[in-house]
């Protein structure tokens, strides 16, 4: 049986919001099966929880923000990507997660700092089958015509896998990768994605602190690109991380629909308004996903029945 992953042990994080700049804990704590991930607002006077599920989805713009019932009125947590990015890269199910403020911490701008967290505190197996969702038809959204066109696409596939492409017109930019395809049945997401820094313009930080925005952003968590190059001094990570960053936005999107999935994503120019907006086409549609869970390892797709160790 493929059972469902949570922690073994608490773990904590101390970091700024990208965009709030606030100071910001993180308390990882195990959770039961079937419990799923959920966040719970400690700072408030009455702790508030909201569940990581599509329809508590209440914001795009940005990052990915939750509140209850999607309610953009209500408590929030906002730039939930990079975290949940990790939570899926390593399999993991079920977690209750404390945070003090309203935004996750952006660490050092990826996912490989969530992941040396998740991992340090252990990963255990538990006693339920772990369940998937398994797109058994194509799904499609596209906006926009010519140079404004973008679209985002799910298939059905024995595995996950996914493939995006950028096109920004930018010297910096298009002297990297512009495609980039990752299968978790081969790759190694630890390796291959966690390490993507997520990346802005120099000529937009002003226009985006003036609404509130990217305060906590600096070069140390934050590709900073300016008319023709990229302004960090150690360079980049991967000779295509701007693709790659996509790719880990867009895994950690996809968490939001509470399972894993069993299917194709391919993305063009794409980001979270879209990736949300396709999952709720998604299930919007009865005859398009079907619920699954695999009996024997050797039935499911290799790479999430291995996809990280239990210990």
């Amino acid at each position: 049986m493929v059972r469902q992953r949570t922690l073994k042990s608490i773990t904590r994080a101390v970091g700024l919001g990208v965009h709030s700049g606030q100071r910001v804990e993180l308390t990882l704590h195990p959770a039961p099966p079937g419990h799923g991930i959920v966040f719970r607002r400690t700072d408030l006077p009455t702790p508030v929880e909201i569940p990581v599920r599509v329809d508590t989805v209440s914001d795009t713009r940005m990052a990915t923000t939750i509140s209850p019932g999607g309610d953009p009125g209500a408590p929030r947590v906002q730039t939930i990507e990079h975290l949940l990015s990790a939570v899926a890269g390593l399999g993991l199910d079920n977690l209750t997660i404390d945070i003090s403020g309203e935004e996750v911490p952006v660490l050092d701008g990826s996912a490989a700092s969530f992941v040396f967290l998740l991992q340090s505190a252990g990963i255990v197996l538990q006693d339920a089958a772990k369940r998937f969702v398994r797109v058994k038809k194509p799904v499609e959204l596209r906006e926009g015509e010519g140079a404004q066109l973008k679209w985002a696409r799910l298939e059905p596939h024995h595995g996950y896998k996914l493939a995006f492409e950028i096109e920004f017109n930018h010297p910096a930019l298009d002297a990297t990768g512009q495609r980039y395809e990752f299968d978790f049945d081969h790759g190694q997401y630890k390796r291959d994605i966690a390490r993507a820094r997520t990346f802005g313009f120099s000529k937009d930080v002003d226009t985006m602190r003036a609404r509130g925005l990217g305060l906590g952003g600096s070069m140390d968590n934050v590709i900073v690109i300016d008319d023709n190059r990229v302004l960090n001094a150690e360079g980049l990570r991967y000779d295509d991380e701007f693709v790659k960053h996509k790719i880990l936005d867009a895994i950690g999107d996809m968490m939001v629909l509470g399972r894993p999935l069993l299917a194709a994503y391919t993305a063009f120019k794409g980001g979270h308004a879209l990736n949300n907006r396709l999952l709720r086409k998604l299930l919007a549609d009865r005859d398009a996903w079907e619920e699954v869970s695999f009996d024997h390892d050797a039935d499911a797709p290799r790479g999430l029945a291995e996809l990280a160790p239990a210990w």
